[in-house]
């Protein structure tokens, strides 16, 4: 069965969780607090290095799963409305589940459970909402893990040091005013995440091809040398 995610408002992960896709306008009101949350949903160890290297947890040796363990007491406190609905995590507890001894994270009351799998099906269905890519690199010997902490420590503090943009803003403005999008700035609002970045993919995806064929055309671009994949703009993976 095909799942069609054009159209939904929300998106069921099993009988007890549900994630909420939002409006354009629900996630502007507060960007910074919604992608706040995402991240500390989503984050890989690799992506969180520097943060995990401060309190002497080694990135490498967690998983994905291991982090967001981590890293509930905090998510739990906050307002993840926009993210789970009514859903309240502060419910949840450490638990283990007895058939497997595996660390779970339980509601008692209605018996709902976060682990590993849940987890994973959450974090991946953000990931494609939002057009996130995951991004899970290991190093390959204590050098080069050290390496890539310290490069990743530098470019934190170089952006802590730059000011605040809204990405969403950003990529707003690129796309109202781009002829392939037929919607002006009050009517974006009303989109749900999901069409928006699938549509900012569709009129990249668009944009590149049209220049394609002007340089194939111009007979600067040769068409045996393009990817033939760059040339169904309109397929949307």
């Amino acid at each position: 069965m095909i799942e069609n995610n054009l159209y939904k408002r929300e998106h069921r992960i099993n009988d007890h969780i549900t994630i909420k896709i939002p409006t354009v306008r629900d996630i502007i009101n507060d960007e910074s607090s919604y992608y706040s949350n995402i991240s500390m949903i989503i984050s890989t160890p690799y992506e969180m290095m520097v943060q995990l290297d401060s309190v002497g947890i080694d990135f490498s040796k967690i998983t994905e799963w291991d982090l967001f363990c981590f890293l509930f007491k905090e998510l739990r406190t906050r307002d993840l409305s926009l993210i789970f609905g009514d859903l309240d995590l502060t419910r949840f507890v450490p638990s283990v589940n007895e058939q497997n001894g595996d660390r779970v994270l339980r509601d008692t009351s209605t018996g709902a459970i976060i682990d590993q799998s849940v987890h994973f099906l959450i974090s991946t269905y953000l990931r494609n909402m939002l057009g996130i890519e995951k991004n899970d690199k290991t190093p390959g010997n204590e050098e080069a893990r050290k390496y890539m902490i310290e490069r990743a420590r530098k470019k934190l503090k170089r952006k802590s040091k730059q000011a605040t943009r809204s990405t969403l803003e950003d990529y707003i403005i690129a796309l109202v005013n781009t002829k392939e999008f037929p919607y002006n700035y009050e009517t974006v609002l009303d989109l749900t995440i999901y069409q928006f970045y699938a549509s900012l993919r569709q009129v990249i995806r668009k944009v590149k091809y049209d220049n394609l064929m002007i340089g194939c055309y111009a007979g600067t671009v040769s068409m045996k040398e393009i990817d033939q994949k760059e040339l169904d703009w309109i397929t949307n993976k």
